[in-house]
């Protein structure tokens, strides 16, 4: 209870200091911002109050213990490789900085938005690690890096200030889900443990009423919809000429939807019993439908070829080929609202 109170107070102490922090920004020796300098505000707990984990520990899945079927998870699938990262620890820390496969990745999420990204380290050739800034911009967290100090929007997914301004990010594609959906999708993946270094109690949630509360959104936003409940989760696939949300909850027991973008036919996969959806470029399939196949299939096409939730087609003819990631963010309705205004919204 301690842990809760405390980010209370932090947080409550961040809407006191909002305005001293936007005068801040405007009198700092690096003013230019791509965004609004008074609409990025102090959450509290100050640079790297908020702690990223950059020696993270696994074990496998099924020797791991400290979590509920139901507690989500975010999962990262490169070349064979599924590692899973629990909320219950992101609450608390953010920012993951790690290695999967062959690739450098920063796992940032943002318990304010429920936003979950996955960042590519190498960033013009230099290999870097992200902390947690400390502010916020329409209640989303700012991550630096700490090769240039930089500061990043998670989700402009850019740089919004500092000398790798207006750089874009290149991200990968995650999996967020149950723990008990994960287990059925990759049960020989590994799991991030509660070995961070540091003393947080992982067991509780430090926000209070706030996943569940509608009405309680801390810090302002530049754009209110209501068309939708405002922690409804979401996913949004987003390109250059349209930007689309499709709540989890409208994929029922599971399904495949195939819609039409200015740059190629995506499909989104899905299922609110799973809770989970992803969503990738077609790649020569044709009338694809959702299945709970063995292992990682969520999807097959009338030519047989079966897709897993990661995008990789693991049989048919098409065995081998991995399909393009479309850009999306998953996470609550009114921070997607706020990002990406007039977005459209999947019937």
């Amino acid at each position: 209870m301690k842990n809760c109170l405390f980010f209370l107070i932090i947080l409550l102490g961040g809407l006191i200091s909002c305005s001293k922090d936007s005068d801040d920004l405007r009198n700092s020796g690096n003013s230019d911002w791509l965004i609004p300098a008074g609409e990025v505000f102090d959450g509290g707990p100050g640079k790297d109050g908020i702690p990223s984990v950059d020696n993270p520990k696994f074990e496998a899945a099924a020797e791991s213990s400290f979590l509920n079927s139901d507690n989500l998870v975010v999962g990262i699938v490169h070349n064979g490789v599924a590692k899973a990262y629990a909320h219950r620890i992101l609450d608390w820390h953010e920012i993951v900085n790690d290695q999967v496969g062959d690739i450098n990745v920063a796992l940032t999420y943002c318990p304010l938005t429920g936003t979950a990204v996955a960042w590519n380290r190498e960033v013009n050739g230099q290999v870097t690690t992200f902390g947690v800034s400390g502010k916020l911009y329409n209640t989303n967290l700012i991550p630096y890096d700490r090769a240039t100090d930089s500061y990043w929007s998670q989700m402009r997914l850019d740089c919004v200030n500092g000398d790798l301004i207006r750089t874009r990010i290149e991200t990968f594609p995650v999996i967020e889900t149950t723990w008990e959906t994960w287990n059925q999708l990759y049960p020989n993946s590994m799991v991030m443990t509660t070995e961070t270094g540091f003393s947080r109690n992982y067991s509780q949630y430090p926000y209070g009423d706030y996943r569940t509360n509608n009405n309680n959104i801390i810090f302002p936003v530049s754009n209110n919809d209501s068309r939708l409940p405002a922690k409804d989760r979401t996913l949004a696939v987003l390109t250059d000429a349209k930007n689309k949300v499709y709540p989890v909850e409208a994929f029922g027991d599971g399904m495949v939807v195939t819609e039409d973008y200015p740059d190629g036919e995506v499909l989104i996969f899905g299922s609110n019993t799973r809770n989970f959806m992803t969503a990738f470029y077609n790649d020569g399939l044709e009338n694809v439908t959702y299945t709970e196949g063995a292992g990682p299939v969520v999807a097959e096409d009338s030519n047989g070829n079966k897709i897993s939730v990661s995008g990789l087609i693991v049989e048919g003819p098409l065995a081998g080929t991995q399909l393009e990631a479309a850009e999306s963010i998953l996470g609550y309705y009114f921070s997607l609202a706020a990002f990406y205004p007039n977005i459209e919204i999947f019937e």
